[in-house]
């Protein structure tokens, strides 16, 4: 029923705007008002006609969660507070541009698409959840929704059969009628993740094989622990059960994702710090395979030995990063790029959004990169979108990427509370 009762949800946003629309039309039919004020009629396609006569076979009634969507997307839009952002200072390639899809979004971290178009963003520091409407299909939110709060870190957010997970830092939660309003309560799926708030907070998503990946970072800048469960990337059921560690040496991933076509794992990992400006860098990461071990806290990169420890294992001995990226860029969300909008030669290919380094004496990162594949091996790694840093200063920060299903890009941003979308056209 929850799934169906997803689907449901644009069918009703978009009866919602034609029955405006049409209201509009039948009482100035007889003027040409409506021409003046640009408003369109559109009828009821075909299309839309066919799918309400599937879901009225069916037997569904509109359940509370649909009147929710249907009052809300009724009331008032959020208020745009995003004006000021200096978005003529991004550049992209040629063809590309760059727009505000959402404003009023707190320490804006991971995001999860549901398939009745309900955007899901996490957050690391106040504890919020969010749910994003675009009520009229503009490509622009019109309602932001704090759905939770009061939560332990929640970054993570995922959907799977209907229902959200969100990662705490020491538990993941599942809520089965996703809240709207904040009345829904959610059920406890695993807590058996350490507490440490160091590397704590979470990216996780549904793999392939229809398992949760929850990754749990090192409680420290660089460390060896006794306790297996740190510096791993761990996937369970979605009812929390048989949780195992996949991938082991991973110092702290906030963002996967698996190659569209192997349906192998790629995933990001911040380097540790204070090796110096250069030194190390941060990690593309793949794991064709479970029980790897990526280097954490012997070896960084490709070859890089760590001077405290690096002594108790061999580089050799250890998986290396398929691709170094900068340094300290703070490379946090991936994903391959399966749109139809962009250019043919970004089918495919990986886009990083780099958050940005805190403790280099010349700051990098703040942008969004790259890296292009072939034969299933990294050999171009280039910037996409920059700007966000000017000079020493920066005005954004990238968390994490999104692909919508018309193509276009999300890219969340923590320092100016907004979503954007980058889009293509000839």
């Amino acid at each position: 029923m929850m799934k169906h009762t997803l689907n449901l949800v644009r069918i009703f946003i978009c009866i919602l705007i034609l029955g405006i629309l049409q209201t509009c039309d039948s009482s100035n039919n007889s003027s040409e008002q409506d021409q003046g004020d640009e408003i369109s009629v559109n009828p009821l396609d075909d299309q839309m006609t066919e799918i309400l006569e599937q879901y009225q076979g069916d037997g569904i009634s509109v359940s509370p969660l649909d009147d929710q969507i249907m009052e809300i997307c009724q009331g008032s839009f959020s208020e745009d507070t995003s004006q000021n952002l200096p978005l003529d200072q991004i550049q992209l390639p040629d063809g590309f541009t760059i727009s505000i899809y959402a404003n009023n979004i707190e320490d804006a971290r991971s995001m999860a698409l549901s398939k009745a178009g309900i955007l899901f963003v996490g957050n690391r520091q106040s504890g919020k959840v969010y749910a994003v409407l675009d009520c009229n299909s503009d490509h622009q939110a019109d309602q932001v929704l704090t759905i939770a709060e009061n939560l332990n870190s929640p970054n993570g957010v995922a959907l799977y059969d209907g229902a959200l997970y969100v990662a705490e830092i020491n538990r993941v939660l599942k809520y089965t009628h996703i809240p709207l309003d904040q009345t829904a309560s959610p059920l406890t799926v695993n807590d058996n993740f350490p507490s440490d708030g160091a590397h704590g907070w979470k990216f996780i998503r549904f793999g392939p094989d229809e398992k949760l990946y929850v990754p749990v970072g090192a409680p420290c800048n660089v460390c060896q622990q006794e306790d297996e469960r740190y510096a791993a990337i761990h996937r369970m059921n979605p009812d929390g059960t048989e949780l195992e560690i996949f991938a082991s040496g991973v110092r702290n991933t906030v963002g996967f994702d698996w190659h569209p076509i192997t349906q192998e794992l790629w995933f990001t990992d911040n380097g540790r710090d204070w090796l110096g400006d250069d030194l190390p860098p941060d990690e593309l990461n793949h794991a064709p395979q479970s029980g790897l071990h990526f280097g954490f806290p012997f070896c960084h990169g490709t070859t890089t030995t760590d001077p405290e420890f690096g002594n108790s294992n061999s580089c050799s001995e250890l998986t290396p990063a398929a691709r170094e990226l900068g340094p300290h860029v703070a490379a946090l969300g991936m994903r391959f790029y399966t749109g139809n909008m962009f250019p043919a030669e970004y089918r495919n290919q990986i886009l990083i959004a780099e958050h940005g380094s805190w403790n280099r004496s010349i700051p990098i990162g703040y942008r969004i990169t790259m890296v292009k594949l072939e034969d299933n091996q990294p050999t171009v790694y280039q910037v996409f979108a920059e700007g966000w840093l000017q000079g020493s200063e920066s005005w954004g920060r990238p968390v994490d990427v999104l692909v919508m299903p018309d193509g276009a890009l999300l890219v969340s941003d923590d320092k100016a509370d907004v979503i954007y979308r980058i889009a293509y056209q000839d």
